[in-house]
């Protein structure tokens, strides 16, 4: 009886490594304070509340990629500036959330805000409701970027964890 041949073992296959196949996304979060104690917040269809965010296009700041997040005001939206960076490695690529804050607003220059989305309208609620209302990820990095501002700091993240605190001159 002749022996019967096995078939040769596959090659293994060359893998790239397993982050940034694609390429990176860079977001703009806006934290948009009106008076001392409440938040602009677009309801999505559905009734979901979310953080305003958009693209930042290449060439552009978050604080310009920010003005097209909510427009309605006839001088822009008063950024204030940036307070937090968030980093997290997805699957296949890297996401980069820059969280800038606005001036405060009044309860007339909020009603005047629209979102990006034109499905969206645009709610002011107390800042713990809103808080409460934001999905996990978005109301960290509502609640981190309000810390830092309150402080005067700068907040570096990766991945969830908090990387390094920077003081920055108040503007």
């Amino acid at each position: 009886m002749t022996p019967v041949a096995t078939p040769p073992a596959p090659a293994p296959q060359k893998r790239g490594p397993y982050e940034n196949w694609r390429p990176p996304i860079t977001g703009v979060g806006v934290l948009a304070p009106v008076g001392a104690t409440s938040l602009v917040l677009p309801c999505l269809p559905g009734g979901a509340l979310v953080l305003p965010t958009g693209t930042v296009q290449e060439g552009q700041s978050p604080e310009e990629a920010a003005q097209a997040v909510l427009t309605g005001l006839p001088h822009g939206l008063p950024v204030r500036r940036r307070v937090a960076v968030d980093q997290v490695q997805m699957r296949r690529r890297k996401i980069t959330t820059h969280i800038v804050v606005t001036a405060p607003l009044t309860v007339r220059e909020a009603r005047a805000l629209t979102y990006r989305d034109p499905r969206a309208g645009v709610q002011v609620l107390l800042t713990a409701q809103a808080l409460a209302a934001l999905p996990e990820r978005a109301q960290m990095r509502a609640l981190l970027g309000l810390q830092a501002l309150a402080i005067g700091a700068m907040i570096y993240m990766r991945d969830g964890e908090i990387q390094r605190l920077e003081s920055v001159q108040a503007a």
